[in-house]
């Protein structure tokens, strides 16, 4: 006897779109469809936090809307400094306020400080 039989987790994955099993599934990837980045707008910002620590802050862009991963990987290495992604506000170690902008305008972005 296996350790889930009989429970939902016992019954093979099926697609959500056709119903057949993934593995003879012949329905097309799904593409997520990006907004184009001029037509979003990044709010820029300076925070200062425990300790005398600053992070500079890039608000205003959706996770649904931007590939927000790939484009703290450019802004971090853009600027040699840390970062993460929390609640699609990208959070970077430093003050790097010019140089966020100018790799912002430089990738389509509309930027206000």
């Amino acid at each position: 006897m296996r350790l889930f039989a009989g429970t939902p987790f016992d019954q093979p994955p099926k697609c959500e779109r056709c119903g057949a099993l993934t593995s003879v599934c012949t329905c097309p990837p799904e593409r997520q469809a990006f907004l184009p980045p001029e037509k979003q707008t990044a709010r820029l910002s300076v925070e200062k936090r425990k300790k005398g620590k600053v992070v500079t802050l890039v608000k205003g862009l959706t996770g649904s809307a931007s590939d927000l991963p790939a484009l703290l990987t450019r802004l971090k290495s853009a600027c040699g400094a840390g970062g993460t992604l929390k609640d699609e506000v990208l959070e970077l170690q430093g003050e790097h306020l010019n140089r966020i902008g100018e790799v912002m305008k430089e990738l389509g972005y509309r930027v206000k400080p």
